[in-house]
């Protein structure tokens, strides 16, 4: 059964088809965040941005098990659906969908896996193995099963992203993908569902992740792309957490940099009180 409030709808999978359906016969926009929960305002400010971009938005929320290849990193996701909804409350036009598992990965959505090729082997794909196919495989079954006109990836995933464009590509789906701002506090530091997992002092250490992109923006026009990584690595190494990372990439095709006149994207990836976190920034 739905669950309605003011704004928004708690929708299981055949009300939200009947709902799809309804609305492809008018030829209605269809705007498509997915979310892993844990909602914070990074989250609002990219549903709120396809609320008002689209005649109305789904927004998943799904902790996707094959996107994670540790698995006390999976039992440690942090899952609050009441607060999640609360959050969603407010938001006109938004469409709450929570599927179960065998839901997603249901018989009836066909998919052959792509060659990610090195788009999977590094960075990420690197340090996490097997993520971005479980990735690809997931964003592929929720596209089918809502087949939206638009949807919406932050770029603090940005190699997340960049695969999904790919993706989108590779199996032809009619779907625009908008590529959202990373939302940050006041300090700097880019918000992440795994935040909340950060003590205080957590939270104040891992702004050396920001300040050293920062550091990069700043004195690229000083040194080589090779020298200003080696600089970087030491002013990171200032703080107090654990550098898994720090890479200079071709903003397209997510090749090392060979070039400042190349579109340029520094990626980090540290560990914080054991938390993982990313970031990234254009340079």
């Amino acid at each position: 059964m739905s669950t309605t409030t003011d704004q928004m709808k708690f929708l299981s999978l055949d009300e939200l088809e009947i709902t799809l359906a309804n609305a492809r016969s008018k030829n209605q926009a269809i705007g498509f965040v997915p979310t892993m929960g844990a909602l914070h305002n990074g989250h609002l400010s990219i549903i709120e941005r396809a609320s008002k971009e689209n005649d109305f938005t789904v927004v998943s929320i799904f902790v996707n098990p094959t996107q994670f290849n540790n698995a006390e990193d999976l039992a440690n996701y942090p899952r609050n659906l009441e607060k999640d909804l609360s959050l969603l409350n407010h938001i006109k036009n938004i469409y709450v969908f929570q599927p179960r598992v065998d839901e997603v990965y249901s018989p009836r959505i066909p998919f052959i896996p792509m060659n990610l090729g090195q788009l999977a082997m590094l960075m990420e794909g690197k340090f996490r193995p097997g993520h971005f196919d479980g990735v690809v495989h997931v964003v592929h079954n929720m596209f089918r099963l809502i087949r939206p006109t638009k949807a919406y990836f932050g770029m603090k995933d940005f190699q997340q992203l960049t695969i999904i464009r790919a993706m989108v590509k590779h199996y032809q789906f009619p779907i625009e993908i908008i590529a959202c701002e990373t939302t940050r506090n006041s300090m700097g530091l880019a918000l992440s569902s795994r935040n909340k997992r950060l003590s205080e002092k957590g939270l104040k250490e891992a702004l050396i992740i920001y300040e050293t992109l920062e550091f990069i923006r700043e004195k690229k026009h000083v040194f080589s792309i090779q020298e200003i990584q080696k600089q970087a690595r030491v002013f990171f190494a200032k703080g107090n957490l654990e550098l898994e990372y720090l890479e200079i990439m071709n903003e397209s095709c997510l090749l090392p940099a060979s070039s400042w006149d190349e579109p340029l994207v520094c990626f980090i990836a540290a560990y914080c009180e054991g938390v993982r976190l990313i970031d990234n920034s254009l340079v």
